[in-house]
């Protein structure tokens, strides 16, 4: 399927490994003209690398903290203007309640919140203008079944949706869609750490296991997602084809929300 794509200016924060990465590739095999952003230039840079080679699509390099006001500020100098934002940047840990800090909460809200609000601000006049344009917001089934093992995560992803919607709200009428995804849990990068965080010891096997009967039992397949599963379905949101999804919060979750609606 030609998904109108060719030509269309992308950025995908977060976007050296996992879901992230696998947006990317989707979007650069579509002819999107794609910005990969990591915290480190030599990950971006291996990334490009990597991405380009199978692609065969035009990538470009950002590596700045994106959580940051001031790495925002310099990509939006470098690319003024960009037709798709995917908000794919995000950070989580499990931790007790009682265990999170002030800090701990300021960081999460500054990396999964506040960095899709500066890049939704800094790029939406110019797809105002255009009359067209693409936010996604890559958000969690945790928005909904806040994780009693990270609730700051929980609640950053809750807040991504509220403002994912009160800013579809906003561009009302336009050729300008933003709307929130919500995988369920996913094989990425970080799934690693959350592993050997919550594992004991456990292979990724038998961990899987018991996390869908302990943590998870309201899952349908019960495993973890493919980033490239999560990948097919925004890389479709993000196309001209999709002009009449807008406001939404959409589940690519595994059946793990329990919920017909």
């Amino acid at each position: 399927m030609d998904l109108k794509l060719e030509g269309k200016r992308a950025l995908v924060t977060g976007s050296t490994a996992g879901i992230g990465a696998a947006i990317a590739l989707n979007l650069a095999r579509e002819g999107a003209r794609v910005i990969i952003n990591g915290r480190v230039s030599a990950d971006v840079d291996r990334a490009v690398a990597a991405l380009k080679a199978e692609s065969g699509g035009d990538l470009i390099a950002f590596a700045g903290d994106l959580g940051t006001a001031a790495a925002a500020e310099e990509l939006v100098r470098r690319h003024p203007e960009v037709d798709i934002v995917v908000n794919n940047l995000g950070i989580f840990e499990p931790k007790p309640f009682e265990d999170i800090p002030d800090a701990d909460w300021m960081r999460f809200f500054e990396v999964n919140v506040l960095s899709g609000v500066r890049l939704a601000r800094a790029y939406l006049p110019a797809m105002r203008r255009a009359n067209w344009g693409r936010i996604i917001f890559i958000s969690s089934e945790s928005a909904l079944q806040i994780p009693a093992e990270m609730i700051h995560y929980g609640v950053t992803k809750t807040a991504q949706i509220a403002v994912a919607r009160g800013l579809a709200e906003a561009v009302a009428g336009s050729g300008i869609t933003v709307n929130s995804v919500l995988p369920g849990p996913t094989k990425s990068r970080g799934v690693v750490d959350f592993v050997a965080a919550l594992g004991a010891g456990a292979s990724f096997d038998e961990f899987q296991t018991e996390f869908f009967q302990k943590f998870r039992p309201t899952s349908l397949i019960k495993r973890f997602e493919t980033p490239e599963e999560i990948a097919s379905f925004v890389t479709y949101l993000a196309s001209p084809l999709a002009s009449a999804i807008t406001g939404a919060a959409l589940r690519v979750d595994g059946g793990v929300v329990k919920s017909a609606f």
